[in-house]
């Protein structure tokens, strides 16, 4: 995927991809405000997605006829509330009614609260982790930062598979074999700072190919991740340094602040989605702009038909 500096590449490219593969079916979970009512359209009109309306009916034919949307033709599955919506979505996906979910204007904890309750059906052997696949038009090439928006304060083992989950997206979009840079404040290895450990423990179980399909290497500092001169200056002699794939990140805060930092002051479009679970879950914010979150459904649309071939 080559770089562009426009506001809009990651919707272009991924559905220059997702389109010929054919819309997706999707439960879209209590999407009770415009935002998410009109993004679920939009991404219809566009060929991404089929949708199901997962919602009290009442309740969304009232926010379509304010807004002036159209939800002929459009599938509604009537629910009593938020979190009976999120039920109801999942129970589609378990019985193969759906190939991804898509978050309304419910709390995030409602549908993941959903989806990884035991008897969802929707559990894999991998940890559930968020990824953000984004381009700014100050690196030369589209990144994934993980984890950023699920798991809050990841042990080693749960970033082991942030790291997994990441290298299998960035497979699907295209980057057969990703350089994964695990970040902390510094590059050396410091018993007081545990990230430094983690990102040197990850990096050995790649070696033990414990974790497979990337080029990992840290602790390297964000700068010394993204600039080759960073690295250079630094003595940092890497595969990854200067050209990270993926970023991860050492807890929620730091990647959520991160990417927030490069969409509102670096200019980076973004695309959010859910994976480790058997199918993904796009996860917009409801501050999200309509490019975002119709890149998000892009998203969605590739991994589904990548599932088809190699089910989680």
């Amino acid at each position: 995927m080559n770089a562009a500096p426009t506001k809009d590449f990651l919707e272009r490219v991924l559905l220059e991809r997702a389109r010929p593969l054919g819309a997706i079916r999707v439960a879209v979970v209590h999407p009770c405000d415009a935002p998410s009512l009109g993004a679920a359209l939009d991404a219809r009109a566009v060929g991404l997605i089929e949708p199901v309306l997962v919602a009290p009916r009442e309740k969304l034919e009232r926010i379509a006829r304010e807004n002036k949307l159209d939800l002929a033709g459009i599938a509604i599955e009537d629910a009593a509330h938020s979190h009976d919506a999120a039920a109801r979505a999942v129970a589609l996906v378990r019985v193969g009614k759906a190939e991804a979910l898509m978050k309304g204007s419910l709390h995030t904890d409602e549908i993941m609260g959903a989806v990884v309750a035991a008897d969802s059906g929707l559990r894999t052997a991998r940890r559930i982790t968020h990824c953000f696949l984004m381009h700014t038009p100050a690196y030369p090439r589209p990144f994934i930062i993980t984890d950023a928006a699920v798991n809050i304060a990841p042990t080693l083992d749960e970033k082991a598979d942030i790291v997994r989950n990441a290298i299998a997206l960035a497979q699907i979009v295209g980057v057969q074999t990703p350089r994964v840079a695990i970040l902390a404040a510094v590059e050396t290895v410091n018993s007081r700072m545990p990230a430094t450990l983690d990102a040197a423990a990850l990096c050995k179980m790649a070696d033990r190919r414990q974790i497979e399909g990337g080029i990992l290497d840290g602790p390297l500092a964000f700068d010394n991740a993204v600039s080759v001169e960073a690295a250079r200056i630094k003595g940092i002699e890497s595969d990854v340094a200067g050209r990270a794939d993926v970023l991860v990140v050492p807890d929620l805060e730091s990647g959520n602040m991160l990417a927030k930092q490069l969409e509102y002051l670096g200019g980076a479009s973004s695309a959010g989605i859910v994976m480790g679970a058997r199918v993904p879950v796009v996860l917009t914010s409801r501050a999200d702009s309509c490019e975002s979150r119709i890149a998000s459904c892009a998203l969605a649309v590739l991994i589904a038909h990548s599932n088809r071939i190699a089910p989680p």
